[in-house]
């Protein structure tokens, strides 16, 4: 692919899903941060379930498509939504106000499994795309893919810091590994 040159459908298509993982991604953390809510072991999860799809899509922009980065993408997505789905039927009961705040009247498991079945159909469609030089180096793929890598290592610090080295509480109200560190180390 030349400098100028549009990119492929497939390639185009791959840089779009994983800006739509950054987006999930990044606003679940800005939840968590500006919003003060702590995300709870099954919303972790679900965003492990977003990082298995953007790291399948991150090594088809890189190393260029193959079925077995699309099965990554796959099985994280299947994982992820069971997941999300499994939460959703936690809070169906007439009355239970689910766990969490809600966008647009829905929870954020709600939005996550929607989101999975998007990316699950975005990735078989890609399958079925007769191009497959998806490989890219532009500037929008590797701004997407830098986006990408940080909010995973921002999300794994900030999971470390909520649950530390053990589980992590079913209704987090504190960073329960940041506490541990201040007593541990007194800062």
């Amino acid at each position: 692919m030349s400098k100028h040159s549009f990119p492929s459908l497939a390639a185009l298509g791959n840089q779009l899903a994983l800006l739509a993982v950054v987006g999930v991604l990044a606003y679940a953390f800005v939840d968590q941060l500006y919003f003060g809510e702590l995300p709870c072991p099954l919303c972790l999860m679900q965003r492990m379930g977003f990082v298995i799809i953007g790291f399948a899509l991150v090594l088809n922009i890189r190393c260029g498509a193959h079925s077995a980065h699309y099965g990554w993408g796959i099985i994280g997505g299947l994982v992820g939504m069971t997941v999300s789905l499994r939460q959703i039927f936690l809070h169906i009961l007439p009355g239970d106000k689910g766990f969490g705040a809600t966008f647009l009247e829905l929870h954020f498991y709600t939005w996550a499994f929607v989101g999975y079945i998007g990316l699950l159909a975005g990735q078989a469609i890609l399958l079925m795309l007769p191009n497959r030089d998806v490989r890219s180096r532009s500037w929008f793929a590797n701004t997407v893919v830098i986006l990408f890598i940080f909010l995973v290592l921002a999300n794994l610090l900030s999971t470390l810091l909520e649950c530390g080295l053990g589980p992590c509480p079913d209704d987090p109200v504190v960073y329960t590994g940041w506490i541990w560190l201040r007593g541990k180390f007194g800062f």
